[in-house]
């Protein structure tokens, strides 16, 4: 009986730690990805002198822009690995503003409820408040 209480008192401080770590690992996972977006815009913008522009998008990344403005100097395989633009953990795209509100660009993850704001896990993961 004694064991089961100790148990039952353990389980109740260590089991909710335990039970938020894979929101976490999703909003980690979320900001390493913005910040590899980051570094890839930034890249393009020095072979190109511009950023992509909002409906160019991200995809710009991995394929050559045929609209206006043209990259110049766009690189061969692009400028993320794979190929391809990934998505953020909760399997959405990534939301790509250039010029952005808050800097040259912006991006955006809506986070776990997939809607616009929120709070705690729900909260919008944002290239301008990365932790």
């Amino acid at each position: 009986m004694v064991v089961m209480v100790i148990l039952a008192t353990i389980a109740v401080f260590v089991v909710p730690k335990f039970m938020d770590e894979p929101k976490r690992a999703q909003r980690v996972k979320a900001q390493v990805t913005i910040s590899r977006l980051e570094t890839a815009l930034k890249t393009y913008y020095l072979d190109n002198g511009f950023y992509p522009t909002t409906d160019q998008g991200l995809e710009a990344l991995v394929a050559e822009p045929n609209t206006d403005p043209v990259p110049a100097k766009w690189r061969k395989g692009g400028y993320l690995e794979k190929g391809k633009v990934p998505k953020d953990p909760w399997d959405n795209d990534y939301i790509y503003l250039s010029p952005g509100l808050h800097g040259e660009f912006d991006i955006i993850s809506y986070g776990q409820d997939r809607v616009e704001g929120g709070e705690e896990w729900d909260a919008d993961i944002e290239s301008w408040n990365l932790e």
